[in-house]
């Protein structure tokens, strides 16, 4: 049994009389549907036997559950017969085309944190998190799981959360199932904290404010949002870094997390984002949104730790800020 495919659990004097299912849904926080899965693959096991799920446990007990999924045949190897998967490790980019004439290799990924359960990634721009359509591939999920490949890892990659295709930064990914579930509810409960630096056009008044607007669909645009009051609750708060004559440097964070929430809120108090032309915004010298997701804070609730993680600026950011900064 490997060590990195299951998790175990070591009953205490307290816990005996409990069942398998009590331990496995309130010591080892397994959701139901989870539990579910779980008893289906036979990815539970008590002493390394499986076991009766209503079976009363002992102190000296040890309850163990799958936490890696058994790879479908074929998945992840498919996306190495389509693409050339590169040599890499846990800290350096992962994605190089070696071979001239090959359909273009998956670009560089920068891992800015990993574990056996979760994993940061710094996102490129122009990168769409995970595939819309079953034939679709590029995507951050896509270069990821053709690393896991290379490594000869059984990971499925799960995205907690999302960022725009055209935002760039820091994105907090599960590597199975049990740390989707484990880093969903830490998201739902508020306990991911997610900071961005946006350049807005236009001098922003006061040195520090809250947007408080609910956002919906604009049901002219197929895909764009707007503030209406029929949406749903959304909530930025900024605080700005630098101004010049034409635009203002603002560090952002979130109370909520909708479709396109930044962009929407700050065109609505008429200082939309430089390059930002869907809500409004100059081009100038960026090809897109002038948004970088810059850092990620929670508690591991695994490792029972505070964890933080920055994704540096991305050349263009950099140039566009050096321009109007200077």
């Amino acid at each position: 049994m490997s060590g990195k495919e299951w998790m175990e659990y070591c009953v205490t004097e307290e816990d005996a009389g409990m069942s398998v299912e009590q331990i496995v849904r309130q010591k080892l926080n397994v959701s139901g549907r989870m539990m579910q899965r779980l008893t289906r693959s036979k990815g539970i096991l008590l002493n390394r036997k499986p076991p009766f799920l209503q079976r009363q446990v002992k102190a000296g007990d040890q309850v163990a559950i799958r936490v890696v999924e058994r790879q479908p045949k074929g998945q992840p190897q498919l996306e190495r017969s389509r693409r050339q998967v590169p040599e890499s490790n846990a800290s350096s980019p992962v994605g190089r085309d070696r071979a001239a004439g090959q359909v273009p290799a998956l670009p560089l990924i920068e891992l800015l944190y990993e574990d056996d359960h979760l994993l940061i990634a710094n996102k490129p721009a122009g990168m769409i998190v995970h595939p819309i359509r079953q034939e679709q591939d590029g995507t951050l999920v896509h270069a990821l799981s053709a690393l896991f490949a290379q490594r000869g890892e059984p990971v499925s990659v799960h995205p907690v959360h999302r960022l725009d295709k055209d935002t760039s930064g820091a994105i907090l990914l599960a590597k199975s199932s049990y740390g989707h579930q484990l880093a969903d509810r830490l998201l739902r409960e508020g306990g991911i904290h997610r900071e961005y630096v946006a350049v807005v056009g236009g001098q922003l008044a006061d040195g520090s404010g809250t947007i408080d607007a609910p956002i919906g669909r604009d049901p002219k645009h197929p895909t764009r949002r707007r503030v209406t009051t029929e949406g749903d609750a959304a909530v930025t708060h900024y605080e700005v870094m630098k101004r010049s004559p034409y635009v203002t440097m603002v560090r952002v964070w979130l109370e909520t997390g909708r479709t396109h929430q930044i962009r929407v809120h700050f065109a609505h108090i008429e200082h939309p984002l430089t390059g930002d032309t869907l809500y409004g915004g100059a081009r100038g010298l960026m090809r897109r949104q002038a948004l970088h997701a810059e850092s990620l804070t929670f508690h591991h609730p695994l490792l029972d730790q505070k964890l933080r993680c920055e994704a540096p600026l991305p050349a263009d950011m950099q140039r566009l800020i050096r321009a109007e900064f200077a």
